[in-house]
């Protein structure tokens, strides 16, 4: 009894971290509870409930009539789709009997998330926010002062990150930043003609897209505590984005998008 006591204890810890490694870098909550579920089926568990919020997850495995909970605190490490890939390839191994619960700990401990080198990130974000003024009919000379300016943002933002600087904080001096350096651009002579898409598209990288789309697939699914979080804290940073636009449009006396 007390053997399998402790093979559950192990289970149930695998488990809740499998679930913790999901929602911490952005994955929804129907697959944080259906991976961490089949995960546990897979190495024994009768059965395994969980509750997921925004900031915790409560786990509980059953076998042989017994029941284990864990209690695990959420801290939001940033979105990385290679962490959730790496753990859905674990759990699928583990269904296939090619991994146990051993191997399932130490995999758990190797996983270590995807970065890109700061240059690249900073490279394709300009260039993706100048080919959206591109496509708007902003014009080469606007996709110019989009690049220049997104690409700028794009570093502070990462720069104030680095530093564990408050997201919303974060996100309206991004804005201030990609807002003062389009609009004061447009006030060269030689982009006098230039279509005002450029601020607009400037600003694109500050978008909360993927929190948006998680707290929509959420609330469908049923998850309406933690989808509406979400939703609160993407609509936060919309606001911060929208406050740090318009200030800079006050400060500097730039015209407004058209």
């Amino acid at each position: 009894m007390e053997a399998d006591r402790t093979e559950q204890r192990k289970v149930t810890r695998l488990c809740i971290q499998c679930a913790l490694l999901l929602l911490q870098h952005g994955a929804e909550s129907a697959l944080v509870e259906e991976l961490s579920t089949r995960l546990g089926l897979a190495l024994g568990m009768d059965s395994v409930e969980s509750a997921i919020s925004s900031n915790a997850i409560v786990l509980t495995t059953l076998v042989n009539g017994e029941c284990l909970t864990s209690t695990r605190k959420n801290n939001d490490r940033g979105i990385n789709m290679h962490v959730v890939t790496e753990v859905q390839h674990i759990v699928i191994m583990v269904e296939h009997k090619l991994l146990d619960a051993r191997d399932v700990e130490k995999r758990f401990s190797q996983i270590k998330p995807l970065r890109y080198p700061r240059w690249l990130v900073v490279t394709m974000v300009g260039l993706s926010c100048a080919c959206f003024c591109k496509l708007n009919k902003g014009g080469w000379d606007g996709a110019f002062i989009t690049f220049c300016a997104s690409t700028l943002a794009m570093y502070i933002r990462q720069v104030l990150t680095h530093r564990s600087m408050h997201p919303q904080i974060n996100f309206c001096i991004t804005a201030f930043v990609a807002t003062t350096v389009s609009g004061l651009m447009l006030r060269l002579p030689l982009f006098q003609q230039t279509s005002t898409v450029a601020m607009a598209a400037s600003v694109l990288l500050l978008v909360p897209g993927f929190p948006l789309i998680n707290a929509v697939a959420d609330m469908f699914k049923g998850h309406i505590n933690t989808g509406l979080a979400r939703w609160a804290i993407a609509s936060l940073l919309t606001l911060a984005t929208c406050i740090g636009v318009v200030m800079a449009m006050t400060l500097w006396g730039l015209r407004g998008w058209v």
